[in-house]
């Protein structure tokens, strides 16, 4: 004998209620992101900087100038703070 199904079902519950999950996280992320998202410090830019001198320059020149212009930015990044 065949019988009616009627509404979702459990699978149908648990379907809706994992979607609801999902999308409750996509909102609290998007929420929560931009204050847990900070500039980068003084110092991490620094880092960053001088990592790329390593990387693109071969000559001693170059990277000495390059890791003065690193320098230079630094000064320029704390020098709000004083």
């Amino acid at each position: 004998m065949r019988t009616l199904q009627r509404g979702l079902g459990t699978f149908g519950t648990l379907v809706i209620l994992a979607l609801a999950g999902v999308a409750g996280y996509y909102i609290y992320k998007s929420v929560t992101e931009p204050e847990s998202v900070s500039a980068p410090s003084c110092k991490s830019q620094l880092n960053s900087c001088l990592t790329g001198c390593r990387k693109t320059t071969t000559e001693a020149p170059q990277a000495q100038a390059c890791q003065e212009g690193c320098q230079r930015n630094l000064a320029a990044c704390e020098a709000p703070k004083r």
